[in-house]
């Protein structure tokens, strides 16, 4: 659903409602944003209290209304709403994934099983905004999003009811794990720990932040400074499908490599790699090919970045406090987007677009310095529950 709209819901912004300003049209990122990273906040404690699966149930359950109001807008904000249930639909649905597999995979394998589903994720993400972008030049794009988001909830409401829950394989590793503690820490202390006391949560909560800062600037402010400079609908889709694919291909190989070479160099040079390339898409002045070149630099930095930074948060946590870290860690990720879209908005309306992309790519840079200078600690080494 997310790279339905990554192609061409700007673009319906401008066509189908005559919005002007960006910060406006930038209003459904800030939606979603806001509500991806509370429902992954939220999702930790839900999860412990009634099952990963029926949380994940009810996460694609929350997807269903999204196409009708998309379909049905008399306005711009019916479409910001729609996005605040897409951001919830997000938070509950792909974080319960994210730690089910983390649940599956144990410590040694979890850069790889990580790798997996965020590249299964994100090739979705490539394929969806590639495909709504190149029919919106046929189509109307309000109807090709809306049309794709209506298949995309039934379809994955449905698989969400034939998955099995990981409880017991949460069992089983706590039952086994070096402390020896069972009883779970409350949402309070995790926060606090992943947020601010402990320097490597710490460290990986402001790189989530500021990756997905940057994300929402490829969201949300790309296309517009694309079509600024002249791109074709097709071009765009070319350059927002571009950005993805990469990021979800390479994670096949950066979370296996994250588990044999650490976690750490693959953060913090990711982070730096992805600044170049924000860099490069304002020398290139929104040309078609160096803003295709930036978006591939961006992808690879990001999928070095992505599944690495969550096994890291995995690496750092208790088993019984698992789905609460990654509920932390993910909020303060996904409150990336809602900086990301203030930053790109207001800042392309009362500078430019260009402006916008330099402050977020000198943001981007100091988020790898600092998790270069963070120290880190070793996963533990342990093999996961065999399947029952």
């Amino acid at each position: 659903m997310v790279g339905l709209e990554r192609s061409v819901l700007p673009l319906v912004g401008k066509q189908d409602f005559g919005l002007r300003s960006t910060a406006t049209i930038l209003a459904f990122v800030v939606a979603f944003g806001a509500a991806k990273a509370l429902a992954n906040l939220a999702s930790g404690e839900l999860a412990e209290r009634i099952g990963r699966k029926r949380l994940l149930v009810i996460g694609w359950a929350l997807a269903l209304p999204v196409a009708p109001l998309i379909a049905l807008a008399p306005s711009w904000w019916f479409i910001v709403a729609a996005n605040i249930l897409l951001g919830a639909n997000q938070g509950l649905a792909w974080s319960m994934t994210v730690v089910m597999k983390i649940d599956l995979a144990g410590p040694r394998r979890r850069g790889l099983a990580l790798g997996l589903n965020e590249a299964a994720g994100y090739l979705g993400v490539a394929a969806a905004a590639f495909a709504s972008g190149a029919l919106a030049a046929g189509h109307a794009p309000r109807t090709v999003v809306w049309v794709g988001a209506a298949g995309i909830g039934v379809v994955g409401l449905l698989l969400s009811l034939v998955v099995r829950d990981t409880g017991a394989h949460v069992a089983h590793e706590q039952a086994v794990h070096a402390d020896g503690s069972s009883r779970s820490s409350g949402l309070r202390a995790v926060f606090v720990g992943a947020s601010a006391r402990d320097p490597m949560l710490r460290a990986c909560s402001q790189a989530g932040l500021v990756n997905n800062l940057n994300d929402a600037l490829a969201w949300g402010l790309a296309p517009l400074y694309l079509a600024l400079h002249g791109a074709s609908v097709r071009q765009i889709a070319v350059v927002a499908a571009a950005y993805p694919v990469v990021w979800g291909a390479g994670q096949l190989a950066t979370g296996w490599l994250s588990d044999h070479t650490g976690r750490k160099p693959l953060i913090s040079s990711g982070m730096l790699v992805q600044a170049g390339a924000l860099a490069l898409l304002v020398v290139g002045n929104g040309g078609f090919v160096p803003s295709l070149v930036a978006a591939v630099l961006l992808g690879a930095g990001t999928a070095m970045v992505y599944p690495t930074l969550i096994a890291a948060v995995s690496d750092a946590s208790r088993p019984r406090d698992r789905a609460r870290t990654v509920g932390v860690y993910r909020f303060w990720r996904d409150f990336g987007f809602v900086l990301g879209a203030l930053i790109a908005g207001f800042g392309a309306d009362a500078t430019s677009p260009r402006t916008a992309i330099v402050i977020v790519a000198a943001l981007t840079a100091t988020s790898g310095v600092v998790v270069a200078a963070t120290s880190w600690r070793l996963r533990p080494n342990f093999e996961p529950a065999p399947a029952s």
